[in-house]
């Protein structure tokens, strides 16, 4: 095992426009070429082969990390401006600390029960449906905005009980939100500061009303557990926020770049219209090829050996999901996409203790979702030249649009 500098590992740019609008070719040549490097921008060093982000992954020594501690990068009055928000997502589940996890993890378990994601396809359906009657008489629609975010946005809404009335608002907020996991500019930030504390002022109001008459929702099973002392009130609020953002924003993610992944290969579009029970295997090839946790971070809290080199306490490591999910080692032909994919051990929804907890909720719903709309609309074709890419965590992308034709 050999001690570690920065300056003895190569430097990446991880933010060059190459790699903003196409990462892999880039990620294939720096896994070939070094398992491990240093990335200045993120201050940070970044792995990118599977066995070595599978071993991260499981190393307890290595815990979550904060995806917005880039923000330490920021000036110090920059810093202080953004303090209350930087605070909030402190509190949040996957980014405390292991034990903080699994408390939030065990009481979330009580919800996200195989039964109880499977009692919901019915409503999925619905909303499914309701949302293609809505576009069909157009001819056409922007996927993004019809079905990839109304849909999950809807459903988890549902599970915390949000009023049906403010479904837009869950949605506004929830874009602003996505700048805190990438490098954006103060502006960016401050409105995303500004939302993340609109959730929580409006999410007040709804623990109040379920203190005085819980229900079947998620935020009575919370409210169930600060009453046995499980819970504070800042983690109950703070959570609901990662809640109803994470519920929907990476299953839209999900979504949309699958349907682009269809289209770009119309021979598996066309397998899988014909066989429809493919689609839990293309639902899983979706998530390996272009998932929408393509990078997750983590901090050594105590000395670690990562890649063959020793770390101390306190260094932070991405783990390049993606990177990994294209690794020629475990997938052959790594860069096809193949809707009949097995084995296909993708770590896009984590590992370990930190294993994403909605990934059956995520399935169910994208799964739903294409089989619908591929019943509905079997000649859904692309209205656009090129995909509507925009940038947002490191080495990741999402669509603001993605239009299309019935």
């Amino acid at each position: 095992m050999t001690t570690t500098a920065t300056s003895s590992l190569p430097s990446y740019d991880l933010f060059t426009p190459e790699m903003m609008t196409n990462p892999m070719p880039t990620l294939h040549r720096i896994r070939a070429e070094n398992p491990l490097v240093w990335s200045p921008q993120l201050n940070a060093y970044v792995l990118t082969r599977y066995a070595d982000i599978l071993a991260a992954l499981k190393d307890r020594r290595l815990a979550s990390s904060n995806m917005a501690n880039w923000m330490d990068l920021l000036t110090p009055e920059q810093q202080q401006e953004l303090l209350p928000v930087r605070q909030s997502i402190q509190l949040w589940m996957g980014h405390t600390n292991e034990q903080d996890h699994l408390r939030f993890q065990l009481l979330l378990k009580r919800y996200f029960t195989p039964g109880t994601v499977d009692a919901l396809r019915p409503r999925v359906r619905q909303i499914t449906e309701e949302l293609l009657d809505a576009a069909e008489p157009h001819g056409g629609t922007d996927v993004v905005e019809a079905l990839a975010y109304p849909l999950p946005a809807n459903v988890i809404a549902e599970m915390l009980g949000m009023p049906t009335r403010d479904r837009e608002k869950l949605q506004a907020w929830s874009r602003d939100i996505t700048a805190l996991f990438g490098r954006s500019d103060i502006h960016q930030l401050r409105r995303s500061q500004r939302s993340v504390l609109e959730m929580q002022d409006y999410l007040r109001p709804l623990l109040e009303e379920r203190r005085r008459e819980p229900r079947e929702d998620l935020i009575s099973v919370l409210l169930a557990a600060s009453k046995e002392g499980s819970l504070s009130e800042e983690e109950i609020v703070s959570n609901c926020v990662l809640l109803l953002f994470a519920g929907h924003e990476t299953t839209a993610n999900l979504i949309a770049n699958g349907l682009v992944m269809l289209f770009e290969h119309p021979d598996q579009f066309e397998l899988l219209k014909a066989r429809p029970e493919l689609m839990p295997t293309a639902v899983e090839e979706m998530m390996r090829c272009d998932g929408p946790a393509s990078i997750i971070s983590r901090v050594s809290t105590e000395p670690v050996e990562v890649c063959g080199h020793s770390f101390p306490a306190g260094k932070t490591f991405y783990l390049a999901l993606g990177a990994g999910n294209r690794d020629p080692e475990v997938f052959p032909d790594p860069d096809r996409f193949d809707i009949t994919r097995k084995p296909n051990r993708h770590l896009g929804f984590g590992m370990g203790s930190f294993y994403c907890l909605g990934a059956a909720l995520a399935r169910m719903e994208a799964d739903e979702c294409f089989r619908i709309l591929l019943r509905r609309f079997p000649n859904i074709r692309p209205a656009y030249e090129k995909p509507d890419w925009q940038s947002g965590a490191p080495l990741s992308h999402n669509l603001k649009s993605l239009q299309v034709k019935f």
